[in-house]
């Protein structure tokens, strides 16, 4: 069992929760709910040890192993998938070799009296001791079926992590946390790059072989499919419910109307008080039951109601400047990495005041011509960005790319030109950034929060051409529903890279499927474009969308 014992969490004179307390118990699938800035991403980060709360503290067995997944991953190296997946084993193995140098030492050593020579046989036998306790495992076998379970090909076994996209480099870290086989299994927001395939294939394994599991995440269905218990933070506490998600949102709404009802009657209570207190105070025969009732008051343990989020973003896209009638023109394009071809001889065109979107599985290129268009990487072919196009771009990593150390406010200030920075306060507001959130630095800030404080970049300055890469990963649903109304009202061209049907549904009147390492068009919305495929859904999409 895994404790949590009085947490607090304090800065800059603000309590993000006080005294938070409970267990984590084998077996326990938790999903950690609340607003976005509630801190629901700094407990899971207190709970790793990834963080240090300002008061309380987290008790665990000894040799218990806690796993975290976060929500912005920033690594990049050149190992291949598999050497990166295998380094979840790395500790095994650094142990094998210090017992090979160790004896290896012994072998070459004639001191055989010597302190030095026995300290050496001590260590090779302390070692030796845990590393045959460690249960016999085929270590190749293991991290194979983990990356095939989460959608990973043989042939990309070998291929470098780095020619990944974020999604998927989110997976190679999922696959080293599950290969570590841990006792609590930390999550934050895992599914967003997720296809339907291994979203299942996830589920099932957190059902059936993890230990306890505690996760953050907007997708309800993966929520409700998965947790036997939810704990919400909400205004500095939790509550606590051995229920699933919606199941809790019937018991939250029970609670609230409680708390509501209750709430009235002691304001009445109180409200009735003191109008007998204003009335007699002075009156000689009551100056008796006047201080009683003073001091009844005064003791008074005072109601609260639990807040219910209702602050709006306030979203509106500037008119955008007239761009020529072919703003983005591809023939012949093909892109690859070494062997591996994302995709081969497209030919598209996007005309003045279109909505398309990019559809298909991970991986199969949608992020990877974003990339291209932003001239952020190589290809063949021939690529024409027409006549006055000015790109807003919003990448698929772009909270994470924030610089963490300097303020809200600044990070908006910095990048502001001319008369848009007398109205950066007016825009973070509008971004539901008060003036009490300007000074947090950004390293605090929660994903949804990151999130919306880097798509106020896309406001700065006036674009033709908006392409936005997965923009609703990490908002909830009423924000993504108010970042729709304002594509929907945005009178320039729009690129759309999404597997969320409802957002894409009203948006766009093209779609460009992915797949197979082609890119296919097709007339209509995201609705007919299903209808012709015969799916119900994007998920199916993604499941039946062929090879990666």
């Amino acid at each position: 069992m895994i404790s949590v014992d009085g947490l607090t969490v304090e800065f800059g004179g603000t309590t993000l929760f006080k005294d938070v307390s409970f267990a984590i118990n084998e077996k326990d699938r938790i999903a950690l709910m609340g607003k976005n800035g509630a801190g629901k991403s700094t407990l899971l980060k207190i709970i790793s040890g990834k963080k240090t709360a300002s008061r309380g503290k987290v008790s665990a067995p000894k040799d218990a192993i806690i796993a975290y997944l976060p929500q912005h991953l920033l690594a990049e190296d050149t190992r291949t998938v598999f050497e990166e997946a295998a380094q979840a084993f790395a500790h095994v193995f650094e142990m094998e070799r210090e017992i090979e140098d160790l004896n290896n030492q012994l072998s070459s050593r004639t001191d055989y009296e010597s302190a030095e020579y026995y300290e050496i046989i001590e260590q090779v036998s302390s070692l030796s001791e845990k590393f045959y306790s460690i249960e016999e495992i085929n270590y190749d076998a293991e991290v194979e079926k983990i990356l095939l379970g989460l959608g990973f090909l043989r042939e990309d076994f070998t291929r470098p992590t780095g020619e990944f996209s974020g999604g998927w480099r989110m997976r190679i870290e999922l696959a080293k946390i599950l290969l570590q086989k841990p006792d609590l299994i930390l999550l934050d927001e895992p599914t967003n790059h997720m296809d339907i395939e291994s979203i299942q294939w996830f589920e099932d394994f957190l059902i059936n072989s993890a230990k306890a599991v505690i996760v953050i995440s907007h997708d309800r269905a993966f929520v409700d499919n998965i947790t036997t218990r939810t704990i919400e933070v909400t205004m500095g506490r939790i509550y606590d419910y051995k229920v699933n998600y919606s199941q809790y949102l019937q018991l939250r709404a029970e609670r609230r109307e409680q708390q509501q009802k209750q709430y009235d009657e002691q304001q009445k209570f109180i409200g009735d008080n003191q109008d007998f207190i204003d009335r007699f105070r002075g009156t000689f025969s009551k100056t008796n039951q006047v201080q009683s009732r003073i001091k009844m008051l005064e003791k008074l343990d005072t109601i609260e109601v639990d807040e219910e989020d209702n602050s709006a973003l306030r979203l509106k896209f500037p008119p955008s400047p007239r761009s020529g009638s072919y703003p983005v023109v591809l023939e012949g394009l093909s892109k690859a990495y070494d062997k591996h071809t994302v995709f081969s001889n497209v030919s598209l065109n996007i005309t003045r005041g279109e909505r398309v979107a990019f559809v298909g599985k991970n991986g199969e290129g949608k992020s990877t011509l974003v990339k291209c268009l932003m001239g952020e990487t190589g290809y063949d072919g021939t690529l024409n960005i027409g006549h006055n196009t000015l790109i807003g771009y919003f990448a698929q990593n772009e909270a994470s790319m924030l610089d963490e150390e300097i303020t809200v406010f600044q990070t908006i200030d910095d990048v502001a030109k001319g008369d848009i920075r007398t109205k950066v306060k007016d825009i973070l507001g509008a971004f539901m950034f008060g003036g009490d959130s300007w000074t947090k630095k950004v390293k605090v800030l929660s994903g949804g929060e990151r999130t919306r404080l880097a798509m106020i970049k896309l406001l700065l300055e006036p674009v033709n051409l908006l392409i936005l890469d997965e923009p609703t990963n990490h908002l909830d649903m009423k924000t993504k529903d108010i970042l729709k109304n304002a594509l929907q009202d945005y009178d320039g061209t729009l690129i759309l890279v999404s597997h969320d049907r409802d957002f894409l549904d009203g948006l766009v009147s093209k779609v460009f499927e992915f797949g197979n390492q082609q890119v296919k068009e097709h007339l209509g919305d995201i609705s007919s474009f299903l209808a012709k495929k015969k799916l119900d859904n994007m998920r199916e999409l993604e499941k039946n969308t062929g090879k990666k």
